[in-house]
């Protein structure tokens, strides 16, 4: 069974076409015009071994904000929709990841009940061609955008590249373990009988 979505999402900021497969092997198409995000994508399908293409045409002449942020809620949705009814999945996930100096903690509950706790500080205002502003935004946006509990934390860290990229993979690794099936479980894991 494919567990697969395609979403698109047109504003007067951003034009956004997503493709996501939980299942996949880690085949990334990502163009959103700007470079450093561009890599953070690839690293987060790659790492988590999803196939992931992302297209974004967003109003780059006024700043990287709006389409890092619609960017992250139409990931959030395509999650949330190659999901589908959530049975037999694991349904929690975590990762303690370390980059060189730095270490990021990754913890998700795919629960429908959106909440994000980020821990997390930057020193420098860009990195590369991306604003360091806005790595809380994305996230903030896929947690919602999927309905998921997510909850980074930099444990420690000096380079704000290898900090940004770290909480990349970690939630990549996170969101695998947690979308993962265990033959254990019937149904959905929750003593409410929905997820």
């Amino acid at each position: 069974m494919s567990r697969y979505a395609e979403i698109n999402r047109k504003t007067g900021e951003t034009d956004i076409n997503v493709c996501l497969e939980l299942d996949g092997t880690g085949k990334a198409n990502i163009n959103t015009g700007i470079g450093f995000f561009d890599h953070m994508l690839d690293a987060f399908t790659r790492h988590g071994l999803f196939d992931m293409t992302v297209e974004v045409k967003g109003d780059l002449n006024v700043d990287g904000h709006h389409t890092v942020e619609d960017t992250g809620i139409v990931i959030g949705q395509a999650i949330a929709k190659a999901l589908g009814d959530k049975k037999g999945i694991k349904r929690y996930g975590s990762m303690l990841l370390p980059m060189d100096e730095t270490l990021v903690m990754s913890a998700i509950d795919l629960c429908g009940r959106p909440y994000f706790v980020m821990d997390a500080a930057f020193t420098a205002p860009m990195v590369g061609d991306f604003d360091t502003q806005l790595v809380r935004e994305f996230f903030y946006a896929v947690s919602y955008g999927a309905m998921m509990n997510l909850h980074l934390r930099v444990v420690t860290g000096i380079n704000d590249h290898h900090k940004i990229e770290a909480m990349f993979k970690a939630f990549s690794k996170a969101l695998d373990e947690a979308t993962s099936f265990d033959e254990r479980i019937t149904d959905v894991l929750s003593t409410k009988g929905s997820l």
